[in-house]
């Protein structure tokens, strides 16, 4: 079988519109990824408010290298520290962005890094504490340059 000029570049631009179709849709599960991936780190606890605190700018001029901490209050003993850590930024393709383990030793529930962020969304931090409770902050983070492509 010959295939046309014709025929070639209707075949080519289907392959290249199922590339595209399934890229958005993953971007468009991200927000039910970050739930799950919620639900899965907590146990299907709901996170309270409180104790964690998450520090990210308002408005990110540059989404490559969005400055990030998480400071989480705790006297850090062995009967009461911070076990570990979740950040997600919920507009991603793939929303998780760093767990972070910690024990006693570890002196303070504290921690810094950079990000990427495809585009404005919300970036969200989850503490799990050793007797199993869990908090969570969230800041919206607003991009002017994406960072994922975008």
């Amino acid at each position: 079988m010959k295939l046309t000029r014709r025929q070639a570049l209707a075949i080519s631009a289907g392959a290249a519109l199922a590339v595209v179709a399934g890229r958005a849709g993953s971007a468009h599960a991200a927000v039910d990824d970050t739930e799950k991936a919620i639900q899965d780190f907590t146990g299907g606890k709901s996170p309270e408010t409180g104790r964690i605190r998450l520090t990210a700018p308002e408005i990110a001029e540059n989404g490559n290298t969005v400055p990030i901490s998480v400071d989480v209050e705790s006297p850090m003993t062995a009967e009461d520290y911070v076990a570990s850590v979740l950040i997600l930024a919920d507009g991603n393709p793939n929303p998780d962005v760093a767990t972070l383990h910690f024990t006693p030793m570890s002196g303070s529930a504290t921690a810094t890094t950079r990000m990427r962020l495809a585009k404005t969304q919300n970036v969200i931090a989850v503490a799990k504490m050793s007797d199993g409770s869990v908090f969570m902050d969230k800041k919206e983070v607003k991009v002017t340059i994406g960072g994922c492509g975008g």
